[in-house]
């Protein structure tokens, strides 16, 4: 993981371990948003693994899709 995502994943991980437990697990996508986003991180970077987070996150509400929802590899478009 580069630095930069290093520091996005902090954000994440404090949500995980400090809201999450209150907030409940009713995430409408599997894996997780959280989970998601640190995956997205991981494999691709700050800046696409930013974006694809951020685009999940968008994606989870009340009028979004549901169901699995795997982070795209390093080679697909």
């Amino acid at each position: 993981m580069t630095p930069l995502a290093r520091v996005l994943a902090l954000p994440v991980r404090a949500y995980r371990l400090v809201l999450s437990p209150w907030v409940g697990h009713n995430c409408r996508y599997y894996p997780t948003c959280s989970a998601y986003a640190l995956e997205a991180l991981e494999k691709h970077g700050a800046v696409k693994g930013g974006w694809l987070a951020l685009r999940r996150i968008l994606r989870c509400n009340p009028w979004g899709g549901c169901g699995h929802d795997p982070v795209p590899d390093r080679d697909d478009p």
